[in-house]
């Protein structure tokens, strides 16, 4: 009877460590909407800035955050949202930082996500919300919040 019970127990755990990956897969896929070139729609007159994502493979999207002011680059970020070590994470690459950063995904649908890393200085929190071929971005930290709104191309 221990045998069986300790088998019963024995696939439970099995099943259920075998099904989050599928979780990660599933969830990581929620997120293909974000594929493609975002213009920036606030910035200031002279000024101009996107971002662009693409695909790189079934766990990976790698996008880039440019600003420009005129046709001089004045702004540059390497991003990319990942699967790693049984999470999705979102990692920014900016040059005030000596290595980039890592975000966990929180929360996670169809239209949207929100990343957080406690420990990051600034921001602390990541935001993206699609609203048709809108997009809204919004980062937070410690009491200080900054808004990015974007079109599609």
């Amino acid at each position: 009877m221990k045998k069986i019970s300790l088998l019963a127990i024995f696939f439970t755990l099995s099943s259920s460590s075998f099904g989050q990956p599928s979780s990660l897969t599933e969830n990581f896929g929620k997120l293909t909407w974000l594929i493609g070139t975002w213009n920036r729609t606030n910035t200031k007159p002279g000024r101009s800035a996107l971002e662009r994502w693409e695909q790189t493979s079934a766990n990976e999207l790698r996008g880039f955050g440019i600003s420009l002011q005129g046709k001089d680059t004045t702004f540059v970020e390497k991003l990319l949202i990942i699967i790693k070590d049984n999470l999705i994470v979102y990692v920014a690459d900016v040059p005030e930082n000596q290595k980039p950063v890592y975000f966990k995904l929180t929360e996670i649908s169809e239209i949207g996500f929100v990343c957080e890393n406690p420990e990051h200085d600034f921001p602390k929190k990541i935001w993206y919300q699609l609203e048709g071929k809108k997009l809204n971005a919004q980062i937070s930290g410690d009491g200080k919040t900054i808004d990015y709104f974007f079109e599609k191309k």
